[in-house]
């Protein structure tokens, strides 16, 4: 299981399980970080990747803008203890996005949004995806496919799927939808080329992404790339 809370202090990591518990009201497990209010606030939901689960990210909150709520996802499929997956890979070879579980998993992730969106007292246009290396290629498989349904999507060490590059060809983009990727230089899983790859093909149908590369960086969450997601966050909701 990749450990991104390596990167976070062990105090944050201790408040996170204390204050958390998975919730199974909405269509996927979660856990939340949320104000107690019902003020309408952004609302950012974080989307492990494979062979994790909904624990992984949430300690980034602590990184990010304190004024908004935070839900961490478990992807649908179970792997073992504590293990889980938004989709296997189909037969050898590079995995291209052809398997009824990404359609499934996508199905439920969309389901989840909106129902936490009405739950939480956000519109579609404050809800901002967060994923990490399989969670990352669900952000861009539901965010360019159902661009309406979020604000803006964040991709860290992931890559679009052929399939749904092939699809996005003839789309015209909205203008409102921000987009975050970040990838590090020296990723063995999921290769940098995956982030640069993602950069051209959306700058090509006019979407506007904030690329970052991380020198060096292999496949996990740097200090600095909180700090630009951060950044990022904050430039949404100045």
């Amino acid at each position: 299981m990749l450990k991104v809370f390596a990167l976070l202090t062990l105090l944050a990591s201790s408040a996170v399980q204390a204050q958390t518990s998975l919730q199974s009201d909405l269509p996927l497990n979660y856990l939340a970080q949320v104000h107690p209010d019902a003020e309408s606030r952004p609302l950012v939901i974080f989307l492990h990747g494979y062979g994790s689960n909904e624990a992984d990210l949430i300690g980034m909150k602590f990184q990010l803008p304190s004024q908004y709520n935070y839900l961490s996802v478990q992807a649908p499929m179970a792997l073992g203890e504590g293990r889980f997956q938004w989709f296997r890979k189909k037969g050898d070879g590079a995995y291209n996005g052809e398997s009824d579980d990404l359609k499934a998993s996508s199905q439920k992730l969309r389901a989840f949004i909106a129902a936490a969106g009405q739950k939480y007292h956000a519109r579609p246009d404050k809800v901002y995806l967060i994923g990490f290396s399989q969670g990352a290629m669900m952000t861009y498989e539901v965010g360019l496919r159902q661009p309406a349904a979020v604000g803006g999507i964040a991709a860290l060490s992931g890559r679009v799927l052929p399939v749904l590059k092939n699809e996005l060809k003839t789309d015209p983009p909205p203008a409102s939808l921000a987009i975050f990727i970040g990838h590090g230089t020296a990723d063995d899983r999921v290769p940098y080329s995956g982030g640069t790859e993602a950069d051209a093909l959306l700058q090509r149908l006019a979407y506007q992404p904030q690329f970052h590369a991380y020198p060096g960086v292999g496949h996990s969450i740097s200090a600095a790339e909180l700090r630009d997601l951060n950044g990022w966050l904050q430039t949404l909701n100045p």
